[in-house]
């Protein structure tokens, strides 16, 4: 197998820390049943039980050298759960549905924004807590007016209404926004006004590097976007990612908690928005490299809990599940070779090249969009027994909620 290039040792030297800060919490703390006052809610977007499976069994293989599943940072969670993800209008549901079932708890038509299947605006949790005295923080590795951001902070009849959403980010007031950056910022005809200039105009600072960033106080709102060079679009693919590419997600999620640290509490939502992206190319390698740094992400959550265990809840879920994937295929008949997938990430490989490798490294997938199966939940901290067992997704903000503000 060819020599590792350096970004992709880092990338096995970063696992293997993960791997080793799990084992030290192979015994969790006793879960507090106090109201937590600081909440992570992670968002694998696309993730579903099996992708979790592929990252492990390519952790074990690669790094390991052994036929194992080594745990992510999230699935050694003392609770468990699974979420069933069905829309108002179709039992596979679309992000935005699902977006607006984790950030409403109610439940609408695919294509729709935190609005009910007549278009009536649905009010998030966030504005709830925010009203209750938290601070607010919205994460990203996609576009900030993507679905499921969005669904947090928007509402509209149409989730490619871009600019629309776009422009309620700034009326929201929440602390904390970072993601990669606007899709349509001057509209679709492209003569609306610039979506930054109207978040200048505002409260908020827009940081693009980590100058801006320290031009910044602590106190102040920021939107924090790539710099112009990469694309809006997205963030840099973990596997694609070399030394000088911008923001990652755990720098947004480190950030994050040091702008919303506050001894009234927070809540952010931290999402990995490529994990889907990998399952509608049914390229494994791509969303096994998208959901380590996901898990990744979740470390730096994990690395604030160990200070404030009693206080804090993570809960780490996904809004549906895409791709179908399977560990074995019938080409490759009771055999799997994840460690195959390294060569993807050492050499640049064709559309063609790649389907290949999905095939003889024992992958499989039954769609290139998303399915209908339930999701899985993980938990830790302050209230987390909630999450225990089979629920909706619906149940996810409400169980937050209930537990974030009194009397709820």
């Amino acid at each position: 197998m060819k020599q590792l290039k350096l970004n992709k040792i880092v990338f096995c030297i970063i696992s293997l820390s993960l791997i080793i800060l799990v084992g030290q919490n192979c015994s969790w703390q006793p879960q507090s049943n106090e109201k937590p006052k600081y909440v992570f809610l992670f968002i694998g977007d696309g993730m579903g039980f099996s992708h979790i499976a592929a990252a492990e069994a390519y952790l074990s293989a690669t790094v390991a050298d052994e036929i194992g599943n080594i745990s992510l940072s999230f699935s050694d969670f003392p609770i468990m759960g699974m979420a069933t993800t069905y829309s108002a209008d179709s039992f596979v549901t679309c992000s935005s549905a699902a977006g607006t079932a984790l950030s409403t708890g109610s439940k609408t038509n695919n294509d729709m924004v935190a609005v009910t299947p007549d278009g009536e605006k649905l009010k998030s949790i966030t504005y709830y807590l925010q009203e209750a005295g938290f601070k607010i923080g919205i994460a990203t590795t996609v576009s900030l007016e993507h679905a499921t951001p969005a669904s947090f902070y928007a509402s509209d009849k149409n989730r490619r209404n871009h600019y629309h959403i776009a422009c309620q980010l700034p009326l929201s007031g929440f602390d904390f926004f970072a993601g990669s950056g606007f899709l349509d910022p001057k509209g679709k005809s492209g003569s609306e006004k610039d979506i930054l200039d109207i978040i200048r105009e505002t409260e908020y600072a827009v940081v693009k590097t980590q100058n801006d960033l320290n031009r910044t106080s602590l106190s102040q709102k920021i939107v924090m976007l790539q710099e112009d060079r990469f694309d809006n679009e997205a963030l840099v693919k973990a596997i694609e990612r070399s030394g000088d590419d911008g923001w990652t997600l755990s720098q947004f999620t480190q950030i994050g908690i040091e702008r919303l640290f506050n001894q009234a509490g927070f809540f952010f939502m931290v999402e990995g928005g490529q994990i889907d992206w990998g399952g509608h190319d049914n390229d494994a390698a791509f969303m096994i490299y998208e959901t380590i740094d996901f898990s990744q992400a979740v470390n730096i959550a994990l690395e604030f809990y160990r200070k404030y265990p009693a206080e804090t809840l993570i809960v780490v879920t996904a809004d549906h599940e895409t791709g179908g994937i399977s560990l074995g295929n019938t080409k490759v008949q009771y055999a799997l070779y994840p460690e195959l997938l390294e060569a993807q990430a050492n050499m640049n490989m064709s559309r063609d090249e790649i389907i290949e490798l999905n095939k003889t490294s024992g992958f499989g997938w039954t769609s290139d969009v998303h399915t209908g199966g339930a999701v899985p939940i993980f938990a830790i901290g302050a209230g987390s027994d909630l999450f225990r067992g089979k629920m909706d997704n619906t149940d996810i903000p409400k169980k937050i909620q209930k537990l974030m503000i009194k009397d709820k």
